[in-house]
């Protein structure tokens, strides 16, 4: 069967692959990375959202809590899979880029999920104190994509597994029958 790939995927994939590094770099580096830190002009951007989301920010870091650097750690992780991919599915063209395209999804997914579910069980205790537009803005619609577009990979990603897994059953159980 051959190997199928879809444009949305890669180009999620080689889209984010600079921005986990880049965001990982940032949790790794603090507070060096931070507003007032040496390499803050990397990560411009950050002094508007670690007031947004304390996770980035300052209290958290302060507070040695190890939720940022844990999750950016497996992002790595996930970048390397993202990767993995992108070489599997388009310079090797490997029948077990699917596979791990959907793994790394599933992870993104799964993170995602958990981040949103921690502010929820905590009472937002990261994000609640912003005003409804602003949270909307620069946590809910960007976290938000990383949810719909993992989730959107791992129903085509699965879709396409299910289907090579149908194809070699059925040969299995034509050997079967012979």
């Amino acid at each position: 069967m051959a190997n199928k790939t879809y444009a949305i995927v890669s180009l999620w994939f080689a889209l984010t692959i600079p921005v986990i590094f880049w965001d990982a770099a940032y949790c790794f580096l603090r507070p060096r990375s931070m507003v007032g830190g040496d390499l803050h002009w990397i990560w411009k951007p950050y002094a508007l959202y670690q007031d947004i989301d304390y996770v980035y920010g300052l209290r958290a870091y302060e507070n040695g809590e190890g939720f940022t650097n844990a999750q950016s750690t497996l992002n790595v992780v996930e970048n390397f899979m993202n990767i993995g991919y992108l070489y599997l599915a388009h310079v090797a063209g490997s029948p077990a880029a699917p596979l791990l395209g959907f793994t790394s999804a599933i992870m993104t997914l799964s993170k995602t999920v958990l981040y949103w579910l921690q502010e929820y069980y905590c009472g937002y205790c990261s994000v609640g104190h912003n005003d409804f537009k602003t949270l909307l803005v620069y946590w809910i619609i960007p976290n938000g994509l990383w949810l719909l577009v993992p989730s959107y990979i791992i129903w085509v990603l699965g879709r396409d597994i299910t289907a090579a897994l149908r194809v070699v059953d059925r040969a299995a159980q034509k050997t079967k029958k012979q």
